[in-house]
């Protein structure tokens, strides 16, 4: 991945106590280059200090004056928004709305949220939706093994405990006086969502391919996406302590419901045409030679009318340049491009199709950049 130097440097020296690496905070904040999105989520449980080390950003503590500062910000991280893009983030971190962003696999959706953590400087948390999710792997699971410790441990010191009573009234009385610990935070396992609502400085919650949850675990998120609380039977309301930035992505494996999308702003990210896919590999591939990048984007803009199981997305393209640039081609060479599909296209029968008119796509990607 290529190498991303932050523009935000920390010159002082940190203290003995802040050498130590905080897992939660960015690369970026110590002043140090960033090598791809690598954000990691502290894990403090609930009412623990937060570790040493540079403090991250509070959410909010970043404001847009305009969209094209969002997209000037976007570009500097690496990613190349159009200006829809850019209108949506706009607008979900000023009016703290979620973001439903749609469209099919590789074009960008998941690293807009990565991206958008980045440069807020908040950690990333990301819930990975899968057939059969519920909320115990999402939001909270008790730990039984330290629940039956405490219940042997109870049960030794019950003696102590009722010294003095007389009878089960006072026996009883005494025990209702101490806190009943069992079902508390102690013995709460926090999964991402109930890590996204009590990060102290907010966060940005990544909900990936909710298409593929059940319509149940759909119907579940509903109170986290309107009021960004959650009810938790044994311990009532957990409310939000900062809102996150929230994005939810989908393949439209499905259809989601009408409830989920009234409470999202929506976007979808298409394939991009042949002008932004040049500025895409020109900030991901910055090696690669002008010719053969307007090249590439002629190519694969060609490849893209053709009826495919598998359209090649944008990470197919930066990996097929990357892979060109590995060979050391300065143009593309039908037996080379040949050669190389299987970095384009992951379907055998989709190779044969692209193989049958492959000379000429070479040509008029050729000539499309001899054009300029």
């Amino acid at each position: 991945m290529r190498r991303k130097f932050a523009t935000d440097f920390r010159p002082e020296q940190p203290t003995s106590a802040q050498h130590q690496r905080n897992p939660g905070v960015s690369d970026a904040r110590r002043g140090e280059p960033v090598l791809g999105y690598n954000l990691r989520l502290r894990r403090d449980p609930p009412g623990a200090a937060p570790e040493t080390g540079w403090p991250m950003k509070e959410l909010r503590e970043t404001h847009f004056s305009s969209i094209a500062e969002v997209a000037s910000a976007f570009e500097r991280q690496g990613y190349i928004c159009d200006e829809r893009i850019a209108t949506c983030v706009y607008l979900a971190h000023n009016l703290e709305k979620p973001v439903l962003v749609e469209g099919p696999a590789g074009v960008g959706k998941t690293e807009l949220a990565k991206t958008c953590a980045t440069l807020l400087d908040v950690p990333l948390v990301r819930l990975q939706c899968y057939e059969g999710l519920d909320e115990s792997k999402a939001l909270y699971e008790w730990k039984y093994a330290k629940q039956l410790l405490y219940t042997q441990l109870l049960k030794d010191k019950l003696g102590e405990l009722l010294d003095g009573a007389q009878g089960l009234r006072a026996s009883m009385d005494k025990i209702h006086a101490h806190e009943d610990l069992f079902y508390s935070e102690h013995f709460l396992e926090p999964r991402p969502l109930y890590r996204a609502l009590h990060e102290p400085g907010g966060c940005v919650l990544l909900i990936d391919e909710i298409d593929k949850s059940d319509q149940e675990f759909e119907a579940f998120l509903l109170e986290v996406l309107s009021d960004f609380q959650v009810s938790i039977p044994e311990l009532g309301t957990i409310a939000a302590r900062v809102k996150p930035m929230v994005f939810l992505t989908s393949n439209n494996s499905r259809e989601l419901g009408d409830a989920l999308k009234r409470r999202c702003l929506h976007l979808h990210i298409p394939y991009p045409d042949a002008a932004l896919e040049r500025r895409i590999l020109a900030t991901r591939v910055p090696e690669l030679d002008a010719r053969l990048r307007r090249q590439i984007a002629a190519f694969v803009e060609q490849l893209r009318v053709l009826d495919l199981k598998k359209v090649p997305s944008i990470s197919e393209t930066i990996d097929w340049a990357r892979t060109l640039l590995l060979l050391h081609a300065t143009e593309l060479e039908p037996a080379m491009v040949r050669n190389t599909l299987n970095t384009l296209l992951k379907f055998e029968t989709d190779i044969e199709a692209a193989g049958e008119q492959l000379r000429g796509f070479v040509d008029k990607a050729r000539q499309a950049a001899a054009g300029g």
